[in-house]
């Protein structure tokens, strides 16, 4: 259909990106969104976010985390992780335990069957993973770590 200006609607292979084509943030984000809805689909059978395992990997890594710790190393707002926490808690893979040294704070755990998913989630991101190295070759996929290593 044409618009106003007499062009039609383009496939989006004809629509021109001009600067964008080389600005890093637009190529990051597009790579970013294929990394997600892949890491998505692959953990699809386990119903697991990205943000999920990243909080169950930390979790798992440092048992008897507060939540704020949390929320800071990933950088998640902490209302967000609330939210989250909730989700897993309802899930039985996380617990929240009363601190014993500040009655305001919670330590984190996984659950039993937190330590279990957590190793089945492992498992089905290094399937995802290989997808990465299968997209861009794993020679790009080290390089692109190694770049990236700054920002984690």
């Amino acid at each position: 259909m044409a618009d106003g200006n007499g062009r039609g609607d383009a496939a989006d292979g004809e629509i021109g990106l001009d600067a964008l084509v080389g600005h890093a943030g637009y190529a990051v984000r597009r790579f970013q969104l294929w990394i997600f809805q892949d890491f998505i689909k692959t953990l699809a059978e386990v119903d697991i976010r990205p943000t999920q395992y990243s909080v169950m990997t930390v979790i798992g890594a440092n048992p008897g985390l507060s939540q704020m710790a949390v929320a800071k190393r990933l950088g998640i707002e902490r209302a967000r992780l609330v939210h989250l926490l909730d989700s897993l808690e309802q899930r039985n893979l996380v617990s929240r335990i009363p601190s014993a040294t500040d009655r305001r704070s919670h330590a984190l755990h996984l659950t039993a069957r937190g330590k279990a998913a957590l190793a089945q989630f492992k498992r089905l991101a290094a399937e995802h993973e290989r997808h990465v190295a299968a997209k861009i070759g794993k020679q790009n996929r080290e390089r692109l770590l190694d770049i990236l290593a700054d920002f984690t």
